[in-house]
C-alpha cells in the first residue's frame, strides 16, 4: 500500500468513525476504488482503530475521569454499568461471528454496503417520526433495559454502511434520548468496544505480522486518523445540537447509495 492510499484511508477511518455514515463502508468502498481489496484488507480496518480510540480517549478524558471517580468514591455505578450492558450484545456477536463476517463476500459486497447506507440513511431522515419512548434529559438517565436496547440496534453495525455510531444514535434515540445525547452515549460505548478489538487484533500473529511488515503506512495512517478522528468528534457534538441535524447525514447517506448503485448497475 503506498503512503497516498494510506492517508486517504487513514483519514475516512477518523472522519467516518464518529460522523454516522459508516468507516467500514467508506473504506471498503475508497479500498476497492483504489486498487482492489487486498487479501490482509481486513488487518488493516482493525490496526486503523489505534488512532480513532485516542481520539475518543483525549475527547472524553474527563468524563472517563469523572466515571471512574463515581465509581471509586460515590459508588455511583449506573452509567458505567449501563455502557457494558450495551456493548454486550455488540461484542459477543462480534467475538462469535468475527470469522464468519471475514471470510463471508456479502460483508464486503459494494452491494450490501450500499444498500445498508441507503437504509439507515432513510431511517436517520425519518427519526424524528419514528417510535420512541418516553424523552430522558440525558444518558445518565437511562435505564438497563434502554440501555440494552440501543446494544442490539448496535449489532447492526456488523454489517458494513450501517455505522456503529449511526445505529447507536438511532438506538438511543428510539430509548428517548435526543441526538446530541444518543451520540455522545454512542462515543462513550464504542470506548471499550474499540479496545476489545485493538486487543483482539493484537492477539492474532497474523495481525502482528502484518503490523511488523506495513508498520510505516499504518503509523501514518493512525496519525491522520487521530487528528481527523479528532476534528471529527468535535464536529458531531456540536452540530447535532441544532433539531434535525441526523437528517443531514441522511441525506448523505441516501446520495452515496444512490450513486454507487448506478456504479454497479453501469458495470453490471
Amino acid at each position: 500500500m503506498s503512503i497516498f492510499v494510506s492517508i486517504i484511508l487513514g483519514l475516512i477511518q477518523g472522519l467516518t468513525e464518529f460522523i454516522p455514515v459508516s468507516s467500514s463502508g467508506h473504506l471498503e468502498l475508497a479500498q476497492q476504488f483504489l486498487g482492489g481489496r487486498g487479501e490482509d484488507f481486513h488487518y488493516f480496518l482493525e490496526l486503523i482503530n489505534f488512532g480513532t480510540l485516542l481520539a475518543l480517549i483525549i475527547y472524553y478524558r474527563k468524563r472517563i475521569k469523572q466515571i471512574l471517580e463515581d465509581i471509586f468514591r460515590k459508588h455511583n455505578y449506573r452509567l458505567a454499568i449501563n455502557v457494558i450492558i450495551t456493548c454486550l450484545p455488540a461484542g459477543l456477536a462480534g467475538l462469535l461471528l468475527s470469522d464468519f463476517i471475514e471470510e463471508n463476500p456479502f460483508f464486503s459486497s459494494l452491494w450490501t454496503i450500499a444498500i445498508a447506507m441507503g437504509v439507515v440513511g432513510l431511517l436517520m431522515i425519518l427519526s424524528d417520526k419514528l417510535p420512541h419512548l418516553s424523552k430522558l434529559k440525558d444518558e445518565s438517565k437511562l435505564t438497563r433495559e434502554r440501555a440494552l436496547g440501543i446494544g442490539f440496534s448496535q449489532v447492526f453495525a456488523l454489517i458494513p454502511g450501517v455505522s456503529r455510531s449511526g445505529s447507536t444514535i438511532l438506538g438511543g434515540r428510539m430509548m428517548g434520548l435526543d441526538s446530541k445525547s444518543a451520540a455522545d452515549y454512542s462515543f462513550l460505548v464504542s470506548i471499550p468496544l474499540m479496545t476489545a478489538v485493538c486487543l483482539k487484533t493484537l492477539i492474532s500473529s497474523s495481525a502482528r505480522a502484518y503490523l511488523i511488515e506495513n508498520i510505516g503506512v499504518l503509523t501514518i495512517s493512525n496519525i491522520v486518523a487521530f487528528v481527523s478522528g479528532l476534528l471529527a468528534v468535535n464536529f458531531v457534538m456540536n452540530y447535532l445540537k441544532k433539531p434535525g441535524a441526523l437528517k443531514t447525514f441522511g441525506y448523505y447517506r441516501l446520495f452515496l447509495s444512490t450513486v454507487v448503485i448506478i456504479i454497479l448497475l453501469i458495470n453490471s
